[in-house]
């Protein structure tokens, strides 16, 4: 069972990595579960320091992720189409076979949602378009710097541990 539960948390930590820049997982969440698995194993004690800590922090990574790209837009000039833009135009990026659609798919989101926005006004658009998207890179670093570091936890705490998993 500790075998399980130790590959289904480093599965979640993965995941997590992968959800900080995919707007549809979120990634220190599910970084999160995964330590929490791995302290339902027999062989890993319970830390609730470590566990309540963290959790702390993903929570307040969560709300920052929500504020930083509307603040990073609004700073900039935008609205609130550019910012469904740039949360529509990383989808479109990721699964659209350009390179490096991650990176351009929310710029160009975000330029569209202005534009529908405000036709008339391309500078103020491409303006916020930047804003959007700077507040993206922001908050998407912000979470794979969390994840990464769950990630080193969740290793650090298995190597400790390994006889007695293993």
């Amino acid at each position: 069972m500790d075998i399980l539960l130790l590959i289904l948390g480093f599965a979640c930590i993965i995941t997590g990595l992968l959800g900080s820049f995919l707007p549809v997982l979120p990634g220190p969440s599910v970084s999160w579960i995964g330590l929490a698995l791995l302290y339902l194993t027999k062989a890993v004690p319970a830390n609730y320091w470590i566990l309540g800590i963290a959790l702390l922090i993903t929570v307040v990574i969560s709300v920052l992720d929500y504020v930083i790209p509307a603040k990073g837009t609004k700073r900039f000039g935008g609205s609130s189409y550019g910012i469904w833009g740039t949360n529509i135009g990383l989808v479109i990026g990721i699964v659209a076979p350009i390179p490096f659609g991650f990176l351009i798919g929310p710029f160009v989101g975000a330029l569209i949602g202005e534009l529908i926005y405000d036709f008339k006004d391309h500078n103020r658009a491409l303006k916020a378009a930047a804003g959007s998207f700077v507040g993206f890179l922001a908050s998407s670093f912000m979470k794979f710097v969390i994840c990464v570091m769950y990630l080193g936890l969740f290793i650090w705490i298995v190597w400790q541990y390994k006889s007695e998993l293993f």
